[in-house]
């Protein structure tokens, strides 16, 4: 017993430590920076001319002066001058544009609430957000700002445009007429072209279009600024809402996938993730809520970038850098989804049933468990979906998933406790081999092998059905965890309104406590500790009673555990706590099996009786 209890906690640890680590729990604080970092520096084309767009137009930086050259807008369809906002309503989000740029100024989810409002999908800083921004050029050039002509094609569409000189591009002329290049007071009417950016949304999915076009005419033959056509830009990060990442048990992981395989990328503040393998699409995926960009064209390059920015110390960014054009005039269409990670709405872009027509997307790659647990944590996703179907609240579903395992599991509890009580009777005789060998391990080790075998005795069969359980463990802790039905799921009302998050009887915030942070007293950390002490008291041994050692684990792993998961999801500790007490009622049963088959074993198998030996008389 004191062996299984030592690799008990033991696991115990490795589940909590595994766990930290993997929700990325210890990342080290960054300070906010303004700019790019020195890796996404390095993705800027040394060139000896750059374009810049000052608000108006274009502004050529002359590199004999480093003055800017700032040139008039055309004098045909003037844009405008103020900032006009566009709405866009749909059954499952509300979007907000500014023909600033003709940006994604907000973008909510009316089905899911964060706090007292929808989920904001664009998280803003310190100032306000701007998403899918255009900048001629790499990721390091700043983003159009300047106001566009809004013109609404429908309910769910709307379009934004604005044209642009490129000085010192065109013909030369005075008065209106044409004249040589070099004729004193000539002025350069430059060359003229046109961005659009088209929004198409549809009324029932998470799914939209972006339509981008450069139209150049007879004036601009071909698009390349230091290489690059446009780069158009998602960021700074995905909603909802959060103080940091690891109060919340939230996190970020930055996806692609490419020729059907999922890859998870590695993004740090230093090192942009520069994306090579032209992926069919690229993701960036929080804990409930995903953003995944379609750009289907091959030769575009895709880069990941966790840049700060004042407000945003944990930013979230994906940029799609469209190469040069030599052509007058293109158009791209991007798909984007910006919405839940659930199997729902991720499903159709698998079965075609959506409006694009779309199949085989494997989208929904970005909300499944990847590894060799995904099958088995999928398998109690599923029973935790029927028992719901069942009984329609997902704590209770949780107890019924969680009283099925166990069910299952009793078994190998019992055969490993069996185990024990077979390895206790062998005790005397392991003993008595360990201490007539003891200077002798080869001896000793061969003698113990006759030993096993005479008895028909398995060292391994007391700790393989505990091996076997490590993998379920590990699945359902991560089931209760991430599973996106669970948040917003109440179990108990005015107590557990929300199973994703901690549950708290008494908040006393803004006030916190010192050095732990806390601002809720939460009854479920204390109930977890009550049902350790238990299970440790009810399967703690006589010999184990007196070892100080084994009482330092019994009281003292509890306690650290309290402090370890007092901010943990709701519906974990449910889990745990349910688990501890199961396990305590399955442990007095086997106990009352055992002592009965030692009785039996006692009846058959009596010890000997020894007399004692005689004294020597001494003459």
């Amino acid at each position: 017993m004191e062996k299984r209890t030592l690799l008990a906690v033991v696991l115990s640890v490795v589940v909590i430590s595994g766990y930290y680590i993997i929700q990325g729990i210890f990342f080290p604080p960054r300070e906010p920076a303004r700019g790019v970092s020195s890796g996404e520096q390095s993705l800027v084309s040394e060139t000896a001319t750059t374009i810049a767009d000052t608000g108006s137009p274009f502004a050529e930086i002359l590199p004999e002066s480093g003055e800017a050259l700032e040139v008039e807008e055309p004098a045909l369809d003037a844009p405008p001058v103020a900032e006009e906002r566009v709405s866009i309503d749909t059954a499952l989000m509300k979007v907000i544009l500014s023909n600033a740029g003709g940006d994604v100024v907000s973008y909510k989810l009316k089905e899911h609430n964060d706090r007292d409002d929808f989920v904001e999908m664009v998280l803003p800083g310190n100032k306000e957000s701007h998403a899918f921004t255009v900048a001629f050029g790499n990721i390091s050039t700043q983003p159009l700002s300047s106001y566009f002509t809004v013109k609404r094609l429908s309910e769910y569409s709307v379009e934004f445009y604005r044209d642009f000189v490129i000085p010192g591009t065109g013909t030369k002329t005075i008065a209106g007429n044409d004249v040589p290049n070099g004729t004193a007071g000539a002025a350069d009417s430059g060359s003229r072209f046109r961005l659009t950016k088209r929004y198409d949304f549809k009324p029932d999915e998470y799914m939209f279009e972006l339509t981008i076009t450069l139209d150049g005419a007879h004036s601009v033959s071909s698009f390349n600024f230091s290489g690059v056509a446009y780069t158009l830009a998602f960021g700074p990060q995905i909603g909802p809402k959060f103080e940091k990442l690891d109060q919340r048990y939230e996190y970020r992981h930055y996806y692609t996938y490419a020729n059907g395989k999922q890859k998870q990328e590695k993004v740090n503040a230093n090192n942009p993730a520069i994306i090579a393998n032209r992926p069919t699409w690229a993701a960036i995926a929080g804990k409930y809520f995903t953003f995944i960009a379609l750009p289907y064209i091959n030769q575009y390059e895709l880069v990941f970038s966790v840049q700060p920015e004042p407000g945003i110390p944990d930013a979230s960014r994906l940029y799609i850098i469209r190469p040069s054009s030599n052509t007058s005039r293109f158009e791209d269409t991007y798909r984007f989804y910006l919405g839940p990670k659930n199997q729902e709405s991720l499903m159709i872009y698998n079965n075609g049933n959506n409006s694009y027509n779309i199949r085989d997307m494997e989208l929904i790659k970005v909300a499944n468990t990847s590894g060799f647990l995904g099958p088995l944590e999928t398998g109690l996703k599923w029973l935790l979906m029927m028992f719901y179907r069942i009984i329609p609240n997902y704590g209770v579903a949780i107890i019924l998933l969680t009283l099925l395992v166990k069910l299952i599991l009793f078994p190998l509890t019992k055969k490993g406790s069996e185990s024990t009580l077979r390895m206790q009777s062998l005790s005397p005789k392991i003993k008595e081999i360990q201490e007539k060998y003891k200077d002798n391990p080869t001896q000793m080790n061969t003698k113990m092998a006759e030993l096993y075998k005479q008895e028909g005795y398995n060292p391994l069969a007391g700790c393989l059905p505990m091996i076997l359980q490590i993998p379920i463990f590990f699945a359902m802790y991560n089931l209760f965890n991430n599973h996106f039905d669970l948040r917003g799921a109440m179990f108990i009302p005015m107590w557990i309104p929300d199973l994703s998050l901690p549950e708290s009887v008494w908040s006393f915030a803004p006030f916190r406590i010192p050095l732990l942070g806390w601002s809720d007293i939460r009854l479920l950390p204390f109930l977890y500790v009550g049902s350790q002490l238990l299970f440790g008291k009810v399967t703690q041994t006589p010999d184990q009673q007196g070892n100080a050692q084994m009482k330092m684990m019994l009281y003292a792993m509890p306690i650290i555990f309290f402090f370890m998961l007092y901010d943990v999801p709701s519906g974990l500790l449910v889990y745990w706590i349910l688990s501890n007490l199961l396990s305590m009622v399955q442990q007095l049963a086997i106990n009352k099996y055992l002592a009965r088959r030692r009785a039996v074993m006692a009846a058959s198998n009596p010890e000997p009786v020894i007399a004692p030996k005689k004294k020597k008389k001494r003459h």
